[in-house]
């Protein structure tokens, strides 16, 4: 097996040396570029500033392994153990910035991994819900995020196209990871007038989606950038 060393192609940087805070600042005008650099695609020339706060308080460096945290603010996705991936910086402000989330917003998470994108809901919304379909991860994401002090979320662990229809509807939607067709279950549990963004299609030719419920629950999906994600787990 590679060293990380090998894998990153370069010499892993003690994470005690590092200043966190400017790597995170430097992450954030990365990202602010990237969206400059895909507007046309998007529509999003600059991310909003609530936005961009968000992502530039949150600690990315808590929610790697601890040998990755060194790495954690260059805008690549990072492993996370047991197969899955913490999502590219830039991807995560996307999809956050799509979802145009209001502060008395309801939020429900598909994949919570180890707990960096509740984190950044949390900080925004009122509530979120956050399912994870590997019990490992779901339980090392709560301790993580209670050991900062986040509140207002509440996990699940199960299959994330279920949703979770006790605290349904949501206001908004997100998914982690990539089925080929939207979910019926989760078009249910999203309120008239709320945001899904999710990633779509086989693998090599996923792409972001933003699902919006309009009037008599009709829905419109607009693909916005293509992506690679893992696939979604279903259990049936």
């Amino acid at each position: 097996m590679r060293s990380l060393e090998d894998a990153f192609g370069c010499q892993m940087p003690e994470s005690e040396e590092l200043d966190f805070g400017a790597l995170r600042a430097a992450m954030v005008d990365e990202i602010a570029l990237n969206a400059r650099l895909v507007a046309e695609m998007t529509g999003k020339e600059r991310f909003d500033e609530r936005v961009m706060a968000t992502i530039g308080s949150v600690p990315r460096h808590d929610f790697v392994p601890e040998q990755l945290r060194g790495l954690a603010y260059l805008n690549v996705p990072l492993p996370i153990g047991c197969g899955k991936t913490i999502s590219q910086p830039f991807i995560v402000a996307l999809m956050t910035e799509l979802l145009e989330i209001k502060k008395t917003d309801s939020v429900l998470e598909i994949g919570t991994g180890l707990g960096y994108q509740a984190a950044i809901l949390s900080e925004m919304a009122k509530r979120v819900y956050t399912v994870e379909i590997i019990a490992e991860l779901a339980q090392e994401a709560r301790k993580r995020l209670d050991s900062l002090g986040y509140k207002g979320i509440e996990f699940r662990v199960g299959d994330g196209s279920h949703g979770w229809a006790e605290h349904a509807p949501y206001d908004r939607i997100i998914v982690a990871s990539a089925p080929e067709a939207i979910p019926l279950t989760l078009l249910a549990q999203l309120k008239p007038g709320g945001r899904m963004v999710i990633p779509l299609g086989p693998e090599g030719e996923q792409h972001l989606c933003l699902v919006s419920k309009g009037p008599a629950d009709k829905i419109e999906t607009k693909p916005v950038l293509q992506v690679s994600f893992a696939p979604l787990v279903l259990t049936h």
